[in-house]
């Protein structure tokens, strides 16, 4: 049965003051918010996901392509729909440990990345970033990662701001087929 729909608030009674706020639960981001398969060390072998993620198959790993020092791979968390990262193989945590033909494909793999995702999506711009360590908010600083997140003309609304909630409009799975698709063949 469909759950009722109104207009008029629902009060959860016995949390906390009634206010004329609506609640959209979002229990799956508990995962991420616990720390759910971060690693246990700075170690390869401590239970880092992106060295496991490689042994998957592209659809189970999220994987989008990949290439001969690095790989595309959709954030399981991500801030907009298409947000994936670009990550070596090689478990490193800075920068400056790539190789300078690491450092090449991470590169060709993020002007990929933005050309499937403009293909894919439209994207009107992009935020490219890595974060170096901990304290520069990096959730697994023990391996290096590029982010490469599209945005789109009002894309931020009130959601993240006022109702700390991010709305993604696509599973996982189909964003990463479309992105596969789109993903220029010189680089797949």
């Amino acid at each position: 049965m469909l759950a009722r729909m109104t207009s008029e608030p629902e009060q959860q009674i016995g949390v906390g003051t009634p206010d004329a706020f609506q609640r959209l639960w979002t229990p799956h981001r508990m995962a991420y918010i616990q720390g759910e398969n971060k690693p246990t060390g700075p170690g390869a072998g401590d239970g880092c996901p992106f060295c496991s993620i490689p042994e998957k198959s592209d659809e189970d790993g999220l994987i989008i392509a990949r290439g001969a020092s690095v790989y595309a791979v959709l954030n399981l968390y991500p801030y907009t729909g298409g947000h994936l990262m670009v990550v070596p193989f090689r478990h490193i945590a800075d920068y400056t440990e790539l190789t300078a033909e690491e450092t090449i494909e991470l590169a060709e793999y993020t002007k990929a990345a933005m050309t499937a995702l403009r293909t894919a999506s439209g994207a009107h711009g992009f935020n490219i970033g890595m974060n170096q360590g901990t304290v520069a908010g990096a959730g697994i600083a023990a391996h290096l990662h590029q982010h490469v997140v599209p945005r789109w003309g009002g894309d931020t609304n009130f959601m993240p701001v006022i109702g700390r909630t991010k709305v993604l409009p696509q599973l996982l799975a189909d964003t990463r087929q479309l992105l596969a698709d789109a993903w220029p063949k010189a680089q797949a």
